[in-house]
């Protein structure tokens, strides 16, 4: 089954000799109950985003409609207002409404303790959304630590320099979202913080499911989410653009390591367990446990 979106978002275009996907008119016309899927873009590349995301939903047998989902408290500058007008609904449009998965994306915020951010007091408001109306969420790199400082108060520590590149994790815990990995599973990641270790450890309500030798703790779970301190979603340039802006930028980076081969050529190598891990999701935690009718709290 297809990942439903409209026929006019770039994302389809992007997608349409990648993956299996349907327009809306075509998707009503079937009798089946979509999987109700709401994504918190906080990426100021929102249309990449979409495109990295919306292409691992769409591996999934599963038939999943997309609400797109943008902060009111800001509004970076970064996409098109039209684009944002057209596709994206602030969280006054959804309240009221349950959903079977949630995903929140991560953003280059880091430097900033969480009170600090400016759509924070938001962002708290529609976690706590999805905590009673949402079958299970998927936080991803910020996202995650905004997640894990909010509902299980771990604290951030600052790196001594940024990690970044393609870095090898080992399963720590057995789990369904892990069904079908390797042993070794490769990330990205592209952050300058982690979550403490020792909090996390000492939490009997967090389950570390991957954990990498220079990566650390990566994948946590808790009753009902998950938070993936890196970011699986990551289309195979992803990295190369954010070297070369930040080189752009004067900053002081290091290539991203275990990324490019002798002739410098990106390599896609973490592609496949990215979509064993949305598809598990998808599976086991989404449609698995979420009520055959929304409103109803019977099980299937």
């Amino acid at each position: 089954m297809p990942v439903v979106i409209p026929e006019d978002i770039p994302a389809f275009s992007f997608l349409k000799e990648k993956a299996f996907i349907m327009g809306e008119i075509r998707a009503k016309a079937q009798d089946i109950r979509l999987l109700e899927i709401l994504i918190i873009n906080l990426m100021p590349t929102k249309i990449e985003t979409e495109n990295q995301l919306l292409s691992l939903l769409a591996n999934s047998p599963l038939q999943v409609n997309i609400t797109l989902l943008s902060t009111q408290s800001y509004v970076g500058k970064n996409t098109p207002k039209s684009h944002l007008d057209r596709f994206y609904v602030n969280f006054e449009n959804i309240k009221g409404k349950k959903f079977d998965g949630a995903i929140v994306t991560g953003a280059p915020i880091e430097h900033l303790p969480f009170e600090e951010v400016q759509y924070w007091e938001e962002l708290v408001v529609i976690m706590e959304y999805l905590k009673q109306n949402c079958t299970s969420t998927m936080y991803l790199c910020w996202g995650a630590m905004a997640g894990l400082y909010y509902f299980h108060q771990i604290q951030k520590i600052r790196l001594k320099e940024k990690l970044f590149g393609v870095f090898e994790h080992s399963l720590i815990k057995e789990d369904l979202l892990l069904n079908g990995l390797d042993d070794i599973v490769r990330i990205p990641h592209s952050r300058y913080c982690a979550m403490n270790p020792l909090q996390i450890r000492e939490n009997c309500e967090l389950k570390i499911l991957l954990e990498g030798e220079l990566s650390g703790i990566s994948a946590i779970k808790d009753s009902k989410d998950f938070f993936i301190l890196g970011h699986p979603e990551y289309a195979k340039d992803t990295l190369e653009t954010e070297y070369k802006r930040d080189l752009q930028k004067g900053l002081k980076i290091k290539k991203p390591q275990n990324y490019f081969n002798s002739q410098g050529e990106a390599v896609f190598s973490w592609r496949s367990s990215a979509s064993v891990l949305f598809l598990n999701w998808l599976n086991f935690s989404v449609y698995q446990d979420t009520p055959f009718m929304l409103n109803d709290e019977k099980k299937r």
